[in-house]
Formats: structure tokens, sequence, C-alpha cells
């Protein structure tokens, strides 16, 4: 098939084609999608990256590094104010300088010139910059949060600003922007489309630290950590090897990489020794499947008018009859819009997989058609809401060469599959948010090694049904990133995911409370690394929850404490260790502003044995600087603040809460 200029696989986009011949070897080739409206091509490189444009913030107090793009052997000359340096490129015309480190000031003026050439960025600031990263409640405009318009009116520091980076999705990495960048000023009219937590936090920090502020959003709704971080990094990693070198393949032959996902895929259906007929085969009994009432609804929309429903995967079988002149053509296999990925099958043959496809089309290999009746199935997995098909009948068929279709109009029968962990198929791993490495790629190593006083992290909702590798790949993405932008103590302020979804009875399994207890653990591993615990500010019925404000302040208490070293403590109350002593556990915790405090009593501790069966509640009493908790009986394990949405009454008297956590008991 056709490979993509720079390797770019975007998706978001119906191609206009004027043969099947020419899509079939197109069909992988899509484009970025951008939030809100979409994003304007990337001008050609240029003298100066992208980066350095009017308004930049470069950040103070350390070297600061300009680069560029030039001739190779061209010399290039940079000034900032009174300070200049020169350079030459290099081989591959990449140049690098750099300037003596600056306090906080400006407005300067920044000069490349080299070649005959010369660029311009104007009001240029220097202060802090921080990079805020992460999947949907980063991304999100502080226009769709609480009190939005009315904070807006108050955005009037015109050393507060932001550049955005469109979702932009690459099998390799990228050396410069996809789609056009720019420094946005604060203002009014330009705060609500700021990133709400990244803009919360500066606002915020800016009480305290009074110098100018560069917001750099790099956030993709939906994107696993692991699609964060580079190719290098995971190798290093090791347990996604197989999905990297399957990447690896699909860089220059994506029919073969395609075939070698299809086996993983089938092989990981196996290996649940499911009973029974595969149901992608042709031969699979579906009678006692019930039909979709309208397959082009989301799922949760069939017998319902909320859109949330059903996450996780599901069959979706349907048939279609074909002649024996349509069958012995060349096709494609159209299924339209899909939310979120998809892996189907005609005739019991794979076809391949798409990911968060407005044009979920396939190759049929030949010999695979055959005349009268053939059965299309599908697995769609999601992860959220508005899952499934898209539209009407007619955007999903069967597309023939001579420019004929059969439409995929007869019902289409379905079956919900658990969404527990263990049986949550794999995703491709070119998938622009499920995938390896392809938004680190795209986002951030075009980014290349610019000067950041932090990180934020704002993520870990799509990782709750693969919640087992994530603190070991949280460390090796802020590894990897402190080695591209050349700082090795770079801060991260790791936001841990809030309160979502079902608000416990009874002890529970949470995928919820995995993912943060692997960001609880990932920060314990990092000396530069800090947690802000959020578990009493998200919203049980949404993913997200409009209290960025407070989310802001909280990352602002975590920067003053990891980023400027004040002496006070990071978040809330954090545990410390269990023993035992007698019929009793007394758990120890650190960080305590002031001392602890209970409200409506000390609950939400479980004492557990080896079994999430054997988990149950126990009421607390505050002992000083511990909670202790009567009748331990043969508990080996304590958990606080536990499942979805847990009830959670430990805090500390600066109104900060303890977070969740699980710990052994020792002695």
């Amino acid at each position: 098939m056709l490979s993509l200029s720079k390797h770019e696989i975007k998706t978001g986009y119906d191609m206009k084609i004027g043969s099947l011949a020419l899509l079939l070897a197109c069909v992988m080739a899509t484009p970025a999608l951008a939030q809100g409206r979409g994003p304007q091509p990337a001008p050609p490189p240029g003298l100066l990256h992208p980066m350095f444009q009017d308004h930049a913030v470069l950040q103070r107090g350390q070297p600061i590094r300009i680069y560029g793009n030039a001739p190779a052997g061209t010399a290039v000359h940079v000034a900032l104010g009174t300070a200049a340096a020169d350079g030459t490129a290099d081989s591959s015309g990449h140049w690098t300088v750099t300037l003596p480190a600056m306090p906080a000031g400006g407005p300067y003026t920044l000069t490349a010139s080299g070649g005959g050439k010369s660029e311009t960025a104007s009001d240029v600031l220097v202060g802090d910059v921080f990079l805020c990263t992460g999947q949907s409640n980063m991304a999100l405009s502080q226009r769709a949060v609480n009190n939005a318009a009315q904070d807006a009116r108050t955005a009037t520091d015109s050393q507060i600003r932001q550049l955005s980076i469109a979702t932009t999705g690459s099998t390799s990495p990228l050396s410069t922007f996809a789609t056009k960048v720019g420094w946005t000023v604060e203002s009014p009219e330009t705060v609500p489309n700021f990133s709400a937590s990244c803009w919360y936090f500066v606002r915020d920090l800016k009480k305290t630290v009074n110098v100018p502020m560069g917001m750099v959003v790099a956030a993709w709704g939906g994107a696993r950590v692991r699609d964060w971080t580079s190719e290098p990094a995971l190798r290093r990693l090791g347990v996604f090897n197989d999905d990297l070198d399957m990447l690896d393949t699909y860089r220059t032959d994506q029919q073969s990489a395609m075939r070698a996902w299809g086996r993983k895929w089938e092989a990981w259906w196996h290996s649940l020794k499911i009973a029974g007929t595969p149901p992608w085969e042709a031969g699979f009994d579906d009678s006692a499947w019930p039909a979709a009432p309208d397959a082009g609804k989301a799922w949760a929309l069939w017998h319902s008018d909320n859109p949330d429903g059903f996450v996780g995967q599901m069959w979706m079988r349907t048939t279609v009859d074909l002649t024996a002149a349509q069958a012995a053509q060349s096709a494609i296999l159209d299924l339209g819009s899909v939310n979120e990925e998809d892996e189907s099958w005609i005739n019991g043959k794979d076809v391949g997989g798409t990911s968060f496809s407005n044009k979920a089309e396939h190759v049929v290999p030949p010999g695979v058609l055959k005349e009268g009746r053939n059965v299309v199935v599908s697995n769609i997995f999601c992860s959220w809401r508005n899952c499934g098909f898209r539209g009407p009948d007619e955007n999903r068929a069967i597309r023939f060469q001579d420019g004929s279709n059969a439409v995929l109009s007869n019902p289409w029968r379905y079956k919900q599959m658990s969404d527990k962990d263990d049986i949550i198929a794999p995703q491709l791993p070119w998938g622009v948010t499920h995938g390896v490495t392809m938004d680190y790629n795209g986002m951030v190593a075009p980014i290349g090694a610019y000067g950041f006083k932090a990180a934020l992290w704002y993520q870990g909702e799509s990782n709750i049904y693969f919640p087992q590798h994530y603190r070991v790949t949280l460390g090796a993405m802020m590894a990897d990133w402190r080695r591209q932008f050349e700082n090795p103590a770079l801060p991260f302020l790791i936001v841990q995911i809030p309160n979502y979804g079902v608000i416990p009875g009874a002890p529970m399994a949470s995928g919820w409370s995995d993912v943060r207890e692997a960001q609880r653990l990932a920060v314990k591993d990092d000396a530069h690394a800090a947690l802000t615990v959020n578990i009493d500010i998200g919203d049980a019925t949404s993913l997200h929850p409009g209290n960025k404000q407070e989310v802001g302040r909280r990352l602002a208490i975590a920067a003053r404490h990891i980023v400027y070293g004040e002496a006070i403590p990071p978040s809330g109350p954090e545990v410390a260790g269990a023993t035992r002593g007698g019929n009793s556990v007394t758990v120890r915790f650190s960080g305590i502003n002031g001392r602890l405090t209970g409200r409506s009593g000390v609950n939400g501790f479980e004492l557990c044995g080896a079994t999430q069966a054997s988990c149950r509640f126990a009421h607390g009493d505050i002992k000083g600087d511990s909670v202790v908790l009567a009748n331990a009986g043969s508990a080996t394990r304590v958990r606080y603040c536990w499942g979805d949405s847990p009830v959670c009454t430990l805090y500390d008297t600066s109104g900060l809460p303890a977070g969740p956590f699980e710990a052994k008991i020792g002695k």
C-alpha cells in the first residue's frame, strides 16, 4: 500500500477519490483530527522552528535553546535582546544555538538570520513555561467548565499565553508540527479556547510566582499513556515489543502488518478458551442474538436517550447477498464511521481493523467474497460513550471496483461482551489514541528540545481497562520526555484521576482505583514528581467534571512544593505505612497540613486478605497522625477510598483530602 508522507496516520477524514483502485492503495491514509475547528496545514519549515513565534514565552533561569532549519552548512546568527549566538546547520539541515540564561522579563524581539534569510518573532517574554498534556480532561476548554463566562471576563493578563498543538498521530517521529501552531495571548475573548486545567493552574500559580507564564498544550481525548511514549523508551520497557514490531512493519508494508494484527487478535480470543465456534466464523449460530434496532445509532441509544450506556466490546454480525460478478471483483468493506476501534471479518477471514475512524475501510483479500450469502462480522471496542457505528445503512457497504455497492442493509445482530479487564481485546498498535507511540511522534517529538519549567499530566481514564503496566509506563514516559527536553530533573505534576462511575455500597474491584494506585506509586518512585488528589472533586455522572478551578489550584500547590521548593505539602495527607498491633491496624500519614480531620466520621477504609471477596469496610478513629482500625482479624492489606466513586471522609485542616491507596499491613 501507499506509504504516507512522513508516515503520518491521521484520523477523521472522508477520503475523496475517483476510483476504487486508488482507494485500495490509499485506504489507510487519513488526516489529522483537530480540537475545535479544523487546523490549517503547517507552512514549510522555516529558519525558526514554529515554537518561536510572536508572543512566545521562553523559559527563564536556564540556558535558552533556539533551533530551526536551514540548508546544510548554513551559518545562522540568533539574537534575543542583548544576547546573541551563532551556529551552523548540520547535514540534516537542523541548527541549534544556546543563549545564556535570562531572568523573567520582556517583551523582546527574537531574530534568526542565515543564508540570506531572516525571521523575527516579536513580543517574546521570558518566564516559566509548562507543558500541559494528557487526554480530554486536559484538552477540555475553559468555556466548558463551571463559572466559565465569569472567569473569562477577568482574563486580562497579557503575560499568560498558550500554544495549542492539534491532535496528530504519526507512525514515526515528526521534526515539526503537521498543522499550523501559534502563541495566543490571554484575553476575555481567547481564554474560552484555552485548556481549562492548565489555565486555572497558571492563573493560581501567578498569585505567588509573578512572572510571565507560557502553556504548551498537547492533549488528545481517549489517549493511553503508551501512545505518549517514544518507541525507544517503550522498547527499553519491554512490555509492548510485539506491538512495536507490528508498527515497524506497518511503516513499509501495511497489509502485512494488518495480517499479523489479525493473527494476534484471533490468538487472543482463543487464549480465553471460550467454548464453541468463534463469532467471526461464517458458521457461527447467531440466531439467539437480538437484532439491533438501528445499527447506525450508538448502542446506548437503542434502548435509552442516554449516550453513555454499555461500554466495552460488542459483536456485530450481518449478511449480504452478492452476485458472481460482484464476488469476483476487488472490493473494500466500508463500515463508515466507527467509535472507537473495530476488528472485522468477512466469511471468517480477517480483513483488518481501524481506530477512531470516520471511514473504517478494509481491503478484502482475493477469494474471500463468494456468490450468494456472505457473512460480515465486526467486534467493536469502545471505552466511553456514543459507541458503535454511525449514520444510515448506505454508510456501510461492500464497494466494488466497478463503482457498484452492496449496502449492508440486512439486520445486524449483536452481543455484548463483559467489560472485565481480562477479556478486553488488544488495541491496534497504530491506533491514534490506544496504540503505541503515535501521539508522542505526532505531538511531542515535534516540539524539539524546548525549555520547560515543568510538565502537567492529566490522563488515566483510558487506561482503566489496561492498568497492568501503567505505573512503569508512566515512569518511562517521564524519563523519556526529560531526555527529549534535555532536563533530567524536569518536574512532573500528575493529576490523579477523580471519582467517576459507580458509588460502591460494598468493597469492589475497580479499574479506576487500579490506575489511581499506579499513579500514586509512579510518583512515589520519582524524586521529581508530585501528585494531586482529586477524588472528591469529580462527578460520578460525568467523565469531564466542571470544577477545573480546584484542579488548577491543587496543581499550583503541588508546583509550589516540587517546582519552587516551598516547604508545604504537595497535596493532602499521604499514607506512610500500616502496622498491626494486637487486633487493630494503625495507618500512619505524612504530609499533613495541620491535623487529620474526618467529615461525618472516618469512613472509606477496607481491611482485606488475599482476595477481593475478603475485603470489608472498617471504621477508623483518628489518633494524632494516624487512623486506627479495630477488629482487623486476619487482614493482610488495608485500602482506602477504593472504587470508581468512593465515599472518602479523611482530610487535613487545609481542606485537602487524603488520597486513595492500598498498603500491606506490617508487623
